[in-house]
């Protein structure tokens, strides 16, 4: 309990991202006009987690001053990765239908991590530097 309490205090933006995350993951589709768009649910895919391991780096970055690149490797990469992955799996057998688990959308997802993790290591290097 206490680590749950220490982790919101320390990343309190990256936990209502996640939240967010999975609210969206397994509520209904909504009709939209962007359905038109080519591959807009991918596009998503990779901004909200681009931008959940984005809002990661930021929160670690600014609690810890020594920085850890293992730690920031697993909780703002591999950390989104897997639970992109356990929530298309939760879309294809636990929303009766409603959702489809699709392979593509993990690898949007996992695609969205990686640029997150490759633009935080360039800004680690950068402010290294200074």
């Amino acid at each position: 309990m206490a680590f749950l309490a220490h982790f919101l205090k320390k990343y309190p933006l990256s936990v209502v991202c996640i939240i967010v995350v999975w609210m969206l993951s397994l509520m209904p589709v909504p009709e939209t006009p962007l359905k038109e768009v080519r591959y807009i649910d991918k596009w998503t895919h990779l901004v909200m987690y681009g931008g959940t391991c984005t809002i990661i780096w930021l929160e670690y970055l600014r609690s810890h001053k020594k920085i850890s690149k293992k730690k920031l490797v697993l909780l703002a990469w591999l950390a989104p990765a897997l639970m992109g992955g356990v929530l298309e799996l939760l879309q294809a057998y636990c929303t009766g239908g409603r959702r489809s688990g699709d392979w593509v959308d993990f690898v949007a997802d996992t695609l969205g991590a990686t640029l997150a993790l490759g633009g935080g290591m360039l800004w680690v290097r950068w402010h290294a530097r200074r």
